[in-house]
């Protein structure tokens, strides 16, 4: 099964990174946050993955095409061009690195995919958050309501402090609350190839028409996460990523290091 992680974004909320490079290949850690969504995906078993580029698209492009030369050891037959890899620890995956054009909507980025991905099952989601969804359940849900498009939605955390009163009193402070109200789109998408019906071309958004359609004809299903998600548009949420991977206890690292 195919993963489309949509790259093509200029992540203007984050400019002081993305002057220079993409939203995907800003690092959490010494790792671009496309890296960690791709780990997460491949721990479950999905390692063909389809990026759709847009801004400062090379930037992947050299990123993905350079990685084996990244870690380990390797030899090159400089006459021929020809590099071999020594570390059996690199991960067997499959990347396709489309380029969907620098203005194209998300929903035009999804369109442009449709060749690559056939009339096939495939997972969507944003090259910009990380979660520790479980995948195999996520998938399992999917298949159990035969519509065309599953959505994670999630309760995102508080942008600031929650505070609790009693009269003028605060008898409660939390700094980062999950919402107890409010769930959003969190990405992590299982759908069909019918939902490319529902897209018109470039200048669509996937979050405007498709959705509201899919939704209005009864074929956009709910799967709720309530454990951690976390995307990154400002940078804030940038660091508390790196805290968090940083500590050591990152949520979304659902996967063993040498996998």
């Amino acid at each position: 099964m195919k993963v489309a992680i949509l790259a093509g974004g200029k992540g203007t909320r984050i400019a002081e990174e993305t002057q220079v490079k993409p939203k995907p290949m800003v690092e959490i850690g010494e790792y671009p946050i496309l890296w960690h969504i791709m780990k997460h995906y491949a721990h479950y078993g999905f390692n063909d993955f389809l990026i759709a580029l847009g801004y400062k698209g090379d930037v992947i492009k050299k990123y993905i095409a350079e990685y084996s030369t990244y870690g380990g050891n390797v030899s090159i037959d400089v006459k021929s061009g020809v590099l071999k890899n020594h570390d059996d620890s690199l991960p067997d995956w499959k990347v396709g690195l489309i380029n969907t054009g620098a203005e194209t909507l998300t929903g035009g980025r999804i369109k442009r995919l449709q060749p690559y991905i056939g009339d096939e099952t495939f997972m969507l989601t944003w090259g910009d958050g990380v979660s520790d969804v479980d995948l195999d359940k996520l998938l399992q849900f999917h298949r159990s309501h035969g519509r065309l498009a599953t959505m994670t939605i999630v309760r995102p955390p508080a942008r600031y402090g929650h505070i609790e009163l009693d009269g003028d009193q605060i008898s409660d402070f939390n700094e980062k609350p999950q919402l107890e109200t409010g769930w959003i789109n969190g990405a992590f998408f299982v759908l069909e190839p019918g939902i490319f019906d529902y897209i018109d071309g470039d200048s669509t958004m996937w979050e405007h028409e498709p959705l509201k359609n899919l939704a209005r004809d009864g074929q956009l299903m709910a799967y709720r996460h309530t454990s951690f998600w976390q995307c990154m548009d400002t940078l804030r949420e940038k660091h508390i990523l790196e805290q968090l991977w940083s500590s050591g206890e990152a949520p979304w690292k659902v996967w063993r290091d040498n996998s």
